[in-house]
């Protein structure tokens, strides 16, 4: 541990010499800048007031994404992987941030949970998203159960749709693009204020290509077919100020997807396709006034899923597969802010979710037809939540203390804590730590499920340590974060028995490297280094007995991230990343080994042209090199790349 602390006083001192001199002056857009952010604590503060890792993927940085995915722009991230990101559109796309596993990642929509009671781990699918209906994305990374709850365990990502400072009543935005792969992309977006008291937003987006064959064809057979998508997201939103310190807001989001799938790892089939849905609706209100804030928000979700495996055409055992999932999701939340002073604020809230799930199931195959039933199941949890801001009168002690006690209709009551302080030491130079515990309740599918449930599965417990060091300029800015998680009851799934278990314990530390840079007014560098060392105890995937391993499944011991972005002209834009992924391991099969993933290297290029106000042409590249390579064993990843596309603005 003492290299990792000598880093971070390396950075600190460092930063302070930078600090003293670099010129000032100058604009930066970063996201280590002094930012206001929302997810850190429910309410609107700046970063360099809240001890909490928090990173903006800003509508700037968003809209020069056009060709990438949500889950791509987050891979991006430090602390964070997403197995599947890389491959075939429509591909299980699993987030691990800081080395957490599958379902410890919270999504929030507009600062709401989302997931989905039919997903093994509760996780939320990130292919429902598309990247043109966001506004904004917060990162806040560690354990923030306190504030949301169960599943936040490694830290909640907050995609944010609703927009800002809207004034006119008609604005119009419409985007293009064609690539290879016969791949399109298509959005359009209405949004407007009317009367000072109305303001609405709709958008839709498509997207279709013919893709690549997901399965990986090791023997060179040379038949293996393109596996294809086809996905639509639809949104609307209203939001009425009723009165100067009322607003109310309601909301309707529809996505589906149907993509070609293959049959496994290294396995071909022409038929096999999958079909998601998700249907999220809800409302809102907002009082503010004075020193009071309150926040009341309802939000339903229904989700679909089917897998179809149609193969009456190829000779064999099986003929005919249907599996289809369904999960509904209730979410109640209220809560409320007093800015006693300008050095207490006093957060308080209770939420209750719901969630349900159900499974039917068809095969016919040489025997006949045969049919089982999942049948609906449902768990749900009720919390209350308290955290209190301290800061002094000169803003550079800041200090969160908090808890929240749950309980679960299954698991009973549990409680989570944080106490996160942050001390300025100037305008630019900032440490900050924090000790925070977390709690995952296991999902109906891994307590119920007829063949791999376990009715006496614990929950998941996580105590979390981080501690580091920002420094923020205008032309220069970084941060070091040193983190340490232990786990608990860890939910895991045997290999060996194929049923869900509770392993010994989980331990993962790691340190977070970012930097952004602007040497010149058009020139701007970012990059992120993110590095895990860990240890399970948990049972040996090749054999029966208890075992220790010093990896975890496809998240690597390293992994380094680089933008280039210059402004070459007032009108043109270019940008080259590189993203280095390091050796990682993956499930080997059956009473098999763990098989070592080699590393790689991928690099992107974006370009665009402002032809005026309101028309832009653009142009994105991924994996210009072509290179070949894998994130998951058994599956391919993205050939080259090449879109070009125009985005008209009224």
């Amino acid at each position: 541990m003492k290299k990792y602390f000598f880093v971070l006083a390396a950075v600190f001192f460092g930063n302070q010499l930078t600090a003293q001199l670099v010129p000032t002056g100058r604009e930066q857009d970063t996201t280590l800048l002094d930012e206001v952010v929302l997810t850190a604590g429910k309410f609107e503060q700046k970063q360099s007031q809240t001890g909490k890792v928090v990173s903006v993927i800003s509508k700037e940085q968003l809209e020069k994404c056009a060709g990438k995915s949500v889950a791509q722009v987050l891979s991006e991230q430090a602390g964070i992987v997403i197995a599947g990101a890389y491959n075939a559109p429509g591909s299980v796309q699993t987030v691990f941030m800081r080395g957490g596993s599958s379902g410890r990642t919270l999504i929030l929509l507009d600062g709401i949970p989302l997931n989905d009671p039919s997903m093994i781990n509760s996780e939320f699918d990130l292919n429902l998203f598309s990247i043109n209906d966001v506004e904004r994305i917060e990162v806040c990374r560690g354990a923030q159960s306190t504030l949301y709850g169960s599943d936040a365990i490694a830290g909640a990502i907050n995609i944010i749709t609703v927009k800002k400072d809207v004034n006119t009543p008609f604005n119009v935005k419409l985007t293009s693009a064609y690539g290879n792969l016969n791949t399109m992309r298509n959005n359009v977006q209405l949004h407007g204020k009317i009367s000072n008291k109305l303001t609405y937003t709709t958008r839709f987006a498509k997207q279709s290509t013919d893709g690549f064959s997901s399965a990986n064809d090791r023997n060179n057979a040379g038949n293996f077919d393109k596996d294809s998508y086809d996905g639509n997201m639809a949104n609307a939103a209203l939001q009425y100020q009723l009165s100067p310190s009322l607003s109310l807001r309601t909301f309707l989001q529809y996505s589906r997807y149907k993509a070609d799938i293959d049959a496994g790892v290294f396995n071909d089939d022409r038929d096999y396709t999958i079909n998601n849905s998700n249907l999220a609706t809800g409302g809102g209100a907002r009082f503010k006034k004075g020193i009071v804030s309150i926040v009341y928000n309802y939000q339903y979700g229904n989700l679909k899923r089917r897998y179809l495996n149609d193969s009456l055409h190829a000779p064999g055992f099986a003929k005919f597969e249907s599996n289809r999932y369904g999960g509904r999701t209730n979410f109640s939340e209220l809560y409320g802010n007093v800015f006693a002073s300008k050095w207490l604020t006093i957060l308080a809230g209770f939420d209750y979710r719901k969630g349900s799930m159900n499974q039917q199931y068809l095969s016919i195959s040489s025997f006949g037809p045969h049919s089982s039933e999942f049948e609906n199941k449902s768990l749900h949890q009720s919390s209350f939540y308290s955290s209190v801001f301290f800061s002094t009168g000169d803003k550079k002690l800041n200090v969160e203390i908090g808890g929240r006690l749950n309980k679960h209709s299954r698991y009973g009551r549990n409680s989570t804590y944080i106490f996160n302080p942050s001390y300025s030491f100037s305008k630019h130079v900032r440490m900050f730590g924090s000790i925070a515990s977390g709690f995952k309740a296991p999902s109906i599918f891994q307590v119920f499920d007829d063949f791999s449930g376990n009715e006496d599965l614990k929950a998941e417990r996580s105590t979390n340590y981080e501690i580091g060091v920002q420094q923020s300029h205008a032309v220069f800015s970084s941060r070091a974060v040193f983190f340490h998680r232990k786990i608990k009851n860890g939910i895991d799934y045997n290999y060996n028995t194929f049923q869900y278990f509770n392993f010994v314990k989980q331990t993962v530390k790691g340190l977070e490297l970012e930097l952004t840079a602007r040497p010149v007014k058009a020139l701007s560098i970012s990059a992120n280094y993110t590095f895990l060392a860990a240890d399970e105890e948990t049972q040996s995937r090749k054999s029966f007995g208890d075992t220790t391993y010093s990896h975890l499944m496809r998240r690597p011991k390293n992994s380094f991230n680089l933008n280039i972005g210059c402004q070459c002209l007032p009108t043109v834009f270019v940008r080259v990343s590189g993203r280095s992924v390091g050796n990682r391991f993956d499930t080997g099969g059956y009473m098999a080994e763990d098989v070592r993933m080699d590393a790689y290297f991928l690099v992107n290029a974006y370009a665009e042209y402002q032809h005026s106000k309101n028309i832009k042409i653009f142009a994105d590249l991924q994996n210009i090199t072509g290179k070949k390579f894998f994130d998951i064993c058994g599956y391919n990843a993205i050939p080259f790349l090449i879109s070009g596309g125009i985005t008209f603005n009224w």
